[in-house]
């Protein structure tokens, strides 16, 4: 099938593209700039797709412009979808994705999609935001809402920090400048998420939203740990108060069942890497 895919120069656009070509199907890259409600529209029925993946945002919490969160992660994709019901023929699913980051400080671990969402950052909300108006298109389209935990990989921006280290490792740098070391996140693998999005865009529940995790979290200081045990180095951690966010998300791990069901029913095993497998494919893209 043809999926209109946004983001497509990105992160997770690029892998995406290349694992959804290899499954057979037809990608065709959104290149107008969504906050253009004309431009969009424009594009939108000109390539008549099956279905979409919209992964276009300002992804990076610490991004300084706050209002971008909203025109782009918001606005933006209120333009594609009012593109999407313009269309003669309506896309056969469209997939939306949110973030983890809007469930934000909960004692309850791991996180089930029915955890209500308390965001602490305006990356966060400007997703549940999104979430939430793209349920008015429900009966019009049929979306379907993943919440990724966090995923990292090769080509990830070094603005991120498991990229951030990888770099510094790779070049086995005497010292690294980080925030706090004691948060606990998943640390997946982009092919899982790629996966697991090829998965819920074929077999995914119109109207449901799933989490996309393992529900395996590590603390910052176990990866640098597992990067030492890699290289040989050791490095010097310096703690920037700069890089300490004062609504850190302490702990944000996932409950994957919903997903994992889905991928049984239909027997397609999701591939998920271990974070040693992760890391190490990060130091190979690195030292290039």
């Amino acid at each position: 099938m043809k999926i209109l895919l946004t983001g497509a120069d990105g992160f997770t656009g690029r892998p995406f593209a290349k694992q959804a070509a290899a499954a057979g199907h037809e990608v065709a890259a959104l290149r107008a700039d969504l906050t253009d409600e004309v431009a969009v529209l424009e594009e939108v029925m000109a390539i008549e797709p099956d279905a979409v993946v919209h992964l276009a945002a300002i992804s990076f919490v610490g991004h300084a412009d706050q209002a971008a969160f909203y025109s782009v992660n918001v606005l933006g994709t209120t333009n594609l979808l009012d593109a999407l019901v313009q269309l003669p023929r309506p896309p056969r699913r469209v997939l939306l994705a949110s973030s983890a980051n809007i469930y934000g400080n909960s004692e309850q671990s791991p996180l089930q999609e029915t955890q209500p969402p308390a965001p602490v950052n305006h990356y966060a909300m400007s997703k549940l935001a999104m979430e939430y108006m793209s349920r008015t298109y429900i009966g019009r389209l049929n979306l379907i809402v993943t919440r990724p935990f966090n995923y990292t990989g090769p080509g990830q921006d070094p603005n991120f920090v498991i990229p951030k280290l990888a770099k510094h490792f790779a070049a086995r740098a005497p010292s690294v400048s980080l925030g706090n070391l004691d948060v606990e996140r998943e640390f997946n693998d982009i092919r899982l998420v790629c996966d697991a999005y090829l998965l819920l865009l074929a077999y995914g529940e119109p109207g449901e939203a799933y989490n996309v995790c393992s529900g395996k979290p590590y603390t910052l200081r176990h990866v640098i740990e597992t990067f030492e045990q890699l290289t040989g180095h050791r490095m010097k951690v310096e703690i920037d108060p700069r890089f300490v966010r004062p609504n850190e998300v302490h702990r944000l791990c996932g409950n994957p069942d919903k997903l994992n069901r889905v991928a049984s029913a239909n027997g397609i095993p999701l591939e998920t890497p271990s974070l040693r497998e992760t890391l190490q494919s990060m130091l190979t893209h690195a030292a290039l």
